[in-house]
């Protein structure tokens, strides 16, 4: 895999929905952010926002396959609503 020099990996959620929220992991590949939290896994460090942080399981799998590409984690969807 070639990167640009100014850009690493990152996980990124993937947030939609109202009452019911779905997120939905992926990989890219952007620049650095000033806030990011960096990963390192055997010598790749891979970044994410604390947002992202919120959804992901304390240990999340990052798989790749020729047909999909990246797979990171699982998504999920709930359908709970607050009612008030």
């Amino acid at each position: 895999m070639v990167l640009e020099e100014k850009n690493s990996p990152r996980i990124d959620a993937d947030v939609a929905g109202g009452c019911g929220v779905s997120v939905r992991f992926q990989l890219v590949f952007d620049e650095p952010r000033r806030n990011d939290k960096v990963i390192d896994c055997e010598g790749i460090e891979i970044r994410m926002d604390r947002f992202t942080e919120r959804y992901l399981d304390t240990e999340t799998q990052v798989d790749y396959t020729e047909e999909l590409g990246f797979l990171v984690g699982e998504s999920f969807t709930s359908s709970d609503c607050a009612i008030e």
